[in-house]
Parts: structure tokens; sequence; C-alpha cells
């Protein structure tokens, strides 16, 4: 850390627009970026300049990677190569944020765990459908809160534009993204284990197809999981299929059942309804009302920002980020041997 006490940040990898809100929620919390780096020129290299023109680029990582100023890395490379970015860091001394999926294989998760076994380092997953949400976090306050009752089933649906024409060749190379359970189904895992408490579960079943691209056959653009735990259980729908009158890249929802009382946002877009972002619908013994909570925060950076500093386990705790991609893995697995 520097000697003002600001942490430091380097930039690993920018092929997913994910780093986008990753940086500027670290900037906003009072870190300071360094320097970035990527492979080739990405796609959403020219956003990244236009939004961060101040911040040098370096043409080889081990700039940053050897850097000892540098406390926290910022990942979001092309999936498959962020595990053993992450581990470099790692062993490099530094604090590590990655985009989802954290990692594509079970090979790559084991080696992680050892990682921050050895290095006592954070490897944080980025599942930025809940920290960079500002509607999840009022939902979150609500629950803790007894709003509900205790929350017995989530049902998360996470639909996505494909937007074939900007996507980069990898985005349809099955061993670089891992598949569509392990990558967008590990945000849904992310929010049914907190939101119920659970510290892992079971995946009942599990289910990918390619219904409307013959082009990419080894591409996957539905799925859906079944999972349970002693908590609670869920059901997680995600696909592809965005319709491009919606103005946004995805009406991705999320319905909370308790036993008191029932939560359900639209995150990103209220159809039919009132304008804007974070819709949150509260309805139990006493309440029955739509709520704004677009100004609730993302408090995920500011509490990562302080467990870099005191060693501390307040943005997500280290053995969930390790459930929801041990999870999300094995759910891709099932689907994998359904579809062989």
């Amino acid at each position: 850390m520097s000697t003002g006490g600001r942490l430091r940040i380097g930039v690993l990898g920018i092929d997913h627009r994910h780093i986008y809100g990753m940086l500027q929620g670290m900037l906003d919390v009072g870190c300071e970026a360094v320097a970035w780096w990527t492979e080739g020129d990405p796609i959403p290299a020219t956003g990244f300049r236009e939004r961060f023109p101040n911040l040098p680029h370096v043409a080889d990582k081990r700039a940053i990677l050897e850097d000892a100023s540098i406390d926290l890395v910022l990942i979001a490379c092309v999936p498959s190569a962020r595990a053993d970015l992450a581990i470099a860091a790692m062993a490099n001394g530094k604090d590590v944020m990655v985009d989802k999926p954290g990692c594509v294989s079970a090979a790559q998760l084991a080696a992680l765990r050892r990682a921050v076994a050895d290095t006592g380092r954070i490897w944080s997953v980025n599942f930025s459908e809940r920290f960079e949400v500002p509607a999840v976090t009022m939902a979150a306050d609500l629950v803790a809160a007894g709003a509900i009752g205790r929350v017995v089933q989530t049902v998360g649906l996470g639909p996505h534009r494909h937007n074939a024409h900007l996507r980069p060749a990898w985005f349809y190379e099955r061993s670089a993204h891992g598949g569509i359970l392990c990558d967008i189904g590990s945000h849904q895992i992310d929010q049914f284990l907190f939101f119920t408490g659970s510290t892992t579960a079971e995946i009942v079943s599990a289910d990918s197809d390619n219904y409307a691209n013959p082009a990419h056959p080894g591409f996957e653009d539905f799925g859906e999981i079944v999972l349970k735990s002693e908590r609670g259980r869920g059901y997680i729908r995600v696909d592809w299929y965005t319709p491009d009158a919606l103005p946004t890249w995805g009406d991705g929802r999320l319905v909370l059942l308790g036993t008191e009382g029932t939560i359900e946002l639209r995150k990103y877009v209220d159809v039919g309804g009132v304008p804007g972002t974070d819709h949150l619908f509260l309805v139990n013994g006493k309440r029955c009302e739509r709520i704004d909570a677009s100004r609730a925060g993302m408090p995920y950076f500011a509490r990562l920002a302080a467990d870099i500093r005191a060693r501390t386990q307040t943005a997500m705790v280290q053995s969930h980020a390790f459930a929801v991609m041990e999870l999300a893995l094995a759910a891709q697995a099932m689907a994998d041997a359904k579809r062989r």
C-alpha cells in the first residue's frame, strides 16, 4: 500500500466490459489506478480508453505483477485465462478482484484454492448482478431486517442480449468461456446462496441447449438449474435471447420467496411500468408496494477496500466465492453429460 494510504490498483485484461464497473467502483471509494495491460486489442479497449484516458498502459503484464506498490489487481480477460493471472497476482503479494466466471474448470478452481491458502491473499469474484445492483442492496437489507421472514426459495432470471456482431471469436469457444451455466449461471447461484444463507448446495438438475444459433454448434444459448440446500431451493434460467426492442441488455429479475412475504427485483427495466432501473416490489403482512431502490448504493467496493486493509471478509467470505464456482462447474458438467 502506498504511504498515503490509498489502495493502488492494476488492471490485467479488459476483454469483458464488466471491467468498466469494476474499476470505477474502486475509484469511487478512493483507490488509485496505476496501470493497465491487456492481450491484443479487444473490442472493449476503445471504451476503456475513453472512460479512463489518463490511466497508463503497459506493454508487459510483469510491470503490474512485479510492482510491489500495487495492492489489488482487477482481472477481466478471456475467462479461461483468469485463474492463471489471479494465481500469479497472488504469488506476487496482491489481492484480486476477478470478473465472473472466476475460472472455467475444476482444475483451475483447485489451483486457486491452493493459491489462497498458500498466500493468504483475497480472491474475490465480482458477481455484478448482485454487487453492482442497488436494488439487491436494498433487498439484502430488507431480508436482514426480517421483512419477508426466512428466504426459502429464489428464482433468478438472467436473460442477455446476444449482440453477435460485437462478439469476439472466443465468445463461441467453449474452452474459453466455460459454458453458459458456468458463466452467466454463476451470478444466480451466488444470489441463491447469499439470500438463503446457504454455505453450499446440491445441483438437483441442470440443462443447457442451443436453440437459435446453428452456425455455432458448440454454443449454448439457453440454460437452467434447479438447486437446493438445507435452507432452501432455487430455480435459475439464463439465456441469450434478449430482443432488440428492449432498451437494455436484459430484463434481469430475482424473486425471493420468504416465509412471511416476497420481494421481486426488476433490476434493469420495468417493462410497461415505471422508467429507470432498480425496481423493488415488496409484499408482506403490512406492506404491498413498489420501491425505487436506485439510491440504495453498492457497498461491495468499500467493503473490499476495507478487507484489503484489515484482512477481513466483509465484502464476500472467501469460502462463498469458491462454493459458487464449484456449484457452477458442477451444474455445467451435469448439463454437458446430458448433451453428449
